[in-house]
């Protein structure tokens, strides 16, 4: 099983913890832990970083069952819980099909 897999699976069994800013961003952006399930159960790796400032990371795109589009940037450990570290709705000015940069 690879990692994008793995992150899969635990998003969707809601076995994921969040850093403070993404903590933060959620409950800003009106962001639920449902909503990350769903979208994480079946996202994709559009970017990764592996000289992220704490470590690699990986940013997910993934939609909610209600087609609701979200990035969801996690740790890139091998840790059976995903640690998130940001999320968001992809802007569509900064965001070409929700996947690659404009």
């Amino acid at each position: 099983m690879d990692r994008q897999e793995i992150i899969r699976g635990a998003l969707a069994a809601s076995r994921f913890d969040f850093t403070e800013h993404a903590a933060e961003r959620a409950v800003v952006r009106n962001i639920s832990d449902r909503e990350i399930q769903e979208a994480g159960s079946q996202a994709v790796t559009i970017e990764e970083y592996p000289d992220d400032k704490y470590g690699p990371t990986r940013l997910l795109l993934g939609f909610t069952r209600t087609g609701k589009p979200l990035h969801i940037q996690v740790a890139d450990s091998p840790s059976p819980t995903v640690r998130i570290v940001t999320l968001y709705e992809p802007d569509p000015a900064e965001w070409e099909d929700h996947r690659r940069r404009r």
